[in-house]
């Protein structure tokens, strides 16, 4: 459990994770950073609320976005119902450290 939501890894080998992230209502994730990966979000349920290098965009289900490496981003959910993403990592560092917080909500920055 993180506090906007909870994710699960799906598949984890060399190079790639999959991860199926759950947000819930009215939260959102660190305005963030990675050094080590990219990452390709879809959304299968829900409505998504992106931001990407300060540009916004809004996707519902089968709508996607490709996130880059060191790109700063975002995923919140402004909806009443839960939001679930597949997530896709790639790079030569997956851990969970590989991240610079630029805002958090939760006093994690």
């Amino acid at each position: 459990m993180r506090p906007w939501g909870r994710f699960a890894v799906l598949d984890d080998a060399a190079g790639y994770k999959v991860k199926r992230l759950e947000v819930d209502p009215e939260r959102r994730l660190s305005y963030q950073k990675h050094a080590s990966r990219s990452e390709h979000w879809t959304v299968v349920r829900g409505e998504a609320h992106v931001t990407l290098d300060g540009r916004e965009v809004d996707l519902g289900p089968g709508q996607s976005i490709d996130v880059p490496m060191g790109a700063a981003h975002r995923l919140e959910n402004r909806g009443g119902e839960r939001l679930v993403v597949i997530e896709v990592q790639r790079g030569r560092y997956l851990g969970e450290d590989d991240i610079v917080r630029l805002e958090d909500d939760f006093g994690r920055a």
